[in-house]
């Protein structure tokens, strides 16, 4: 998260899939204050990134955790999950992922909701981030 981005919260969850409904319940709780219209889109995509870093990540090893850092600034939402990555995963949107795909879409729903998207690798770890603005992708602003 870079400096230019106002820290609302931070938490660290264990690696494992229980760990899914308590980032979905702390993105909302965080965000209920701040009367951001994409409030729920932000939980959605937070669902979808720690359930593939629980799924795919080192995180779901023993003593494994993921961290979930949100941010804004100037109306803008920045989220980043960060897990311990993997030597055999990396985050991709499947190709022919769409609407009526049935497993497998949350990162094609993060290409589709979000302003920005992408991942890198850190001294922390994996971190896969994004951006929500005011205004969905397909809504003028």
């Amino acid at each position: 998260m870079t400096k230019a981005v106002g820290l609302l919260g931070r938490i660290d969850l264990p690696g494992e899939a229980a760990s899914v409904r308590g980032a979905r319940h702390y993105v909302r709780v965080l965000l209920a204050g701040t009367g951001h219209p994409r409030a729920d889109d932000a939980v959605l995509l937070v669902s979808e990134l720690v359930a593939n870093a629980v799924r795919h990540s080192d995180s779901r090893l023993p003593g494994g955790q993921v961290t979930l850092a949100v941010g804004r600034h100037s109306g803008t939402l920045h989220i980043d999950v960060i897990d311990a990555g993997s030597a055999t995963h990396a985050p991709h949107v499947r190709a022919g992922t769409d609407a009526e795909t049935c497993s497998g879409r949350g990162l094609w729903l993060v290409q589709e909701l979000a302003a920005a998207w992408g991942w890198h690798e850190s001294a922390a770890g994996r971190v896969v981030w994004f951006q929500l603005t005011l205004s969905s992708p397909s809504t003028p602003s």
